[in-house]
Formats: C-alpha cells, structure tokens, sequence
C-alpha cells in the first residue's frame, strides 16, 4: 500500500499533467511592456490559454492542420500514441500499444494467478506510456526555438531537462538539490515513521510507553510529509522555470533606457475638490517613469 504522502505525490503529479488542459493565463503578455519577449506567433499560440479541443486534435491527427503542441500532448495522454501519429511515426505505433498490452495483460493474468510480483508488469505498461510522450515531444518539430510547450512538458516528464533544452545547465544542481534533499529526508524520516508506528501498534510498553511512541510516530510523519513537500516545490519550480525562460528567450532590454519625471495633480473628480479646507482637495506630487 501507498504511504499517504506518496498519495498525494501522485495527485499533484497528475494534477500537473492535466492542468494545461484548463484555461492557463499565467504567460506574460506583450502588451503589459513595450518590448515583447518573444515575437513569434507560433510560440505564444503554443504555451497561452488555450483550452484543449477535441477538433483541434483529430484535425491534428488527420494532417489536415499543424496542431500545437499542448494539444496533441493533452490528447495523447487520452490516446497513447497520438502524437506519434501527428509526427508520421507509424511505424512506433505497434512498439507502443503491444508494449501496452503486453504490461497491462500480463499484470492482470499474473494477479490472478496471485503472483506478488504483478505490479512490476504495470510499471512497465507505465514506463512505455512515459516512452511513448517523450518520444512524441522530441519528435515534435516547432518552428521556434526555444519552443515553449517543448520546454515545459521536457520538465515535466524528466526533471530538469527542459533547463538543458533552455541551454541553461547551470540550474540542474539548484533543481535537483532542492528535489534530491527532500527526498533523503522523505527515505529517513519515513524510516523513523514506520519504526515508532510499529512500536505503536504493538502495544509493546517495555521500552517506550504508548504516549512517547505516539508522539514521535506523529512528529516523525509530519517531517516525511515535509520532505515529499519540499520534492513538489523543487518540481513544479523547474517546470515554470523551463516555460517562463523558454518564453522569454528572445527578451532583450534595449541600451536606450528613458527615465520621466514630471509634475502629477490627482484630482478626487469631486466638485468640490478645490474647496478650501475640504477633505476633497487635490494631490500634488511627482510621476517618474522608466522606459527601456
């Protein structure tokens, strides 16, 4: 059985894998600056708010529109094999689904058979699936680089290798520090965890009593927990590190740089603003603009 910090694990794991499915806002937008981060249009119709569409992706298929990444992602974790369809590798498509059908059918054979040792038939139906994603991103061929999706869903199916497809290697040691010392804590505190919750539940009094075993069964679950925490955080920071650096690749602030400074008067729009003595009356100040 799963621990319940590894539940939750793959919640927020799942939940990452299904969210650009919903309506994401969160890219920055040109028209909030005066100089854009990325002038390519494929680039921003690729990684801003666009809900996953199901005509999209079967036009996608069916080669008879260049489909955006995000979609044919979505629509392939649905259909394995997707965006090896849109990409014209056909020839992937049989290691793909017998690669499938060989990890699910032989998991359940061997469970029924009580074989222990089943689960590992599913991991590897698990592990062709995550084969079959990577192999459709790589093979995707965007007309920008860095391409953004490229760059997220790289993260988000090996940590870290969207820094490396950014060229920017320097950040692995920070994200896999973050990521690697969470979890030497999540395998040492969850020993300790397993170790006070078995002298709990045995009742065995002989060396600690029930209420010191409880208090540190509970102390030491709470640390496990903060460490599968702290493995999420390092996680999901180098995936929006990989999209916000892909997206802002082409940035370049300009040697032209412009700082305004001009008298302000902000008026109440009251009328009787101008009364004197009145709780109304108008702000006088300085405005200081930079432009670059």
């Amino acid at each position: 059985m799963l621990s319940r910090s590894s539940k939750y694990l793959l919640v927020l794991l799942a939940a990452l894998f299904l969210a650009p499915a919903l309506t994401c806002r969160a890219q920055f937008k040109s028209e909030a600056f005066s100089k854009s981060y990325n002038d390519d249009t494929a680039a921003q119709a690729d990684s801003t708010d666009k809900i996953f569409s199901v005509k999209d992706y079967w036009r996608g298929l069916t080669h008879k529109q260049e489909t955006d990444l995000f979609t044919m992602f979505e629509g392939s974790m649905v259909l394995a094999g997707g965006l090896q369809i849109y990409n014209k590798d056909y020839w992937k498509l049989p290691v793909v689904y017998g690669g499938l059908a060989a990890g699910i059918g032989g998991g359940l054979y061997y469970k029924n058979q009580g074989d222990p040792n089943y689960k590992y038939w599913f991991y590897g139906a698990g592990l062709v699936y995550w084969g079959a994603l990577m192999d459709g991103v790589i093979s995707y061929k965007p007309d920008d680089y860095p391409n953004p999706a490229k760059a997220t869903f790289y993260s988000m199916l090996v940590p870290g290798l969207g820094q490396i497809y950014n060229h920017e290697v320097w950040k692995l040691p920070v994200y896999w520090g973050i990521m690697l010392g969470g979890l030497n804590y999540h395998i040492l505190f969850k020993k300790n965890y397993e170790r006070f919750r078995k002298i709990y539940n045995a009742e065995d009094t002989t060396y600690l009593s029930m209420e010191t075993s409880k208090y540190y069964k509970n102390i030491y679950r709470r640390y496990r927990d903060y460490g599968t925490l702290v493995i999420a955080l390092g996680y999901v920071l180098q995936i929006i590190d990989a999209n916000v650096f892909a997206y802002m690749h082409n940035f370049e602030v300009t040697e032209d740089l412009a700082l305004d400074v001009y008298p302000t008067v902000i008026c109440p729009g009251d009328n009787y603003a101008f009364t004197p003595g009145s709780a109304m009356s108008p702000a006088f100040g300085m405005s200081v603009g930079i432009r670059f």
